[in-house]
């Protein structure tokens, strides 16, 4: 039995709050997506991944990787038709990180862009997913060094996004998920800002609840200026 908890917060500079966050129980599907293309269009993307992913696997006789994977394709079609049918949501698209529980209790997990998947395990955190961005994907094969790409004027650019083409690359992984771990689904609101060291001390407070982790990750990331929308999902398996 998973038990979870999301927030999401408009963050210090946005006028609009473009992420979306869904938590499904009954198919053991959590979600973000963080959208783009402006406020009318990077809400409606992100919007549309999430409703379209958790309906396909509504309507799936499975519940498995491949399921998950079918519906983020399903996704990307459904915003990519959109933006075509829509002059003014041209151009639109989001990110999209999805677990869903499998029938064998595993977590399997589908990401677009650079919202991010992570696992404290054993007090240790690290992220399970990769970003598709231009820093991971080109910037570092180029032999940049780190203090080079966080100032690099790409550094926020998306190799890959859910509804800016027909064809889209989806990063899959597998987890399990053991009692006292807790996976951690976050947009770039969140782990843009705050250090990984802080988010690892937040997760790891002793008598907090999974509803006062996410209070208390939201507050950093606004302490820090929350340049951007803060979405932050946590997932532990019960005892």
């Amino acid at each position: 039995m998973l038990e979870s908890c999301a927030l999401t917060d408009t963050g210090k500079v946005r006028s609009a709050n473009q992420d979306c966050f869904r938590i499904v129980p009954e198919l053991g599907l959590y979600l973000i997506a963080d959208g783009m293309g402006g406020a009318r269009g990077g809400e409606r993307a992100s919007q549309m991944a999430v409703e379209a992913v958790t309906e396909n696997l509504g309507r799936s006789a499975n519940r498995d990787a491949a399921a998950l994977l079918s519906a983020v394709e399903e996704a990307n079609q459904r915003v990519l038709a959109e933006s075509i049918r829509d002059p003014r949501l041209e151009g639109m698209g989001t990110t999209l990180v999805a677990a869903l529980e499998t029938r064998e209790n595993d977590i399997a997990i589908a990401s677009v862009g650079d919202s991010r998947a992570w696992l404290l395990e054993q007090k240790r955190l690290r992220a399970i997913t990769e970003d598709q961005t231009w820093v991971q994907e080109v910037g570092r094969s180029l032999g940049l060094d780190e203090s080079s790409l966080k100032t690099h004027p790409m550094r926020h650019v998306l190799t890959m996004a859910v509804g800016v083409g027909a064809a889209i690359r989806i990063r899959d992984y597998a987890v399990a998920l053991q009692p006292d771990d807790i996976m951690m689904l976050s947009s770039d609101g969140l782990h843009g800002v705050v250090a990984r060291e802080d988010l690892e001390a937040i997760l790891n407070a002793t008598h907090a609840t999974l509803q006062d982790k996410c209070r208390e990750l939201i507050a950093a990331a606004n302490a820090a200026g929350s340049p951007d929308n803060v979405t932050v999902l946590l997932i532990r398996r019960r005892n």
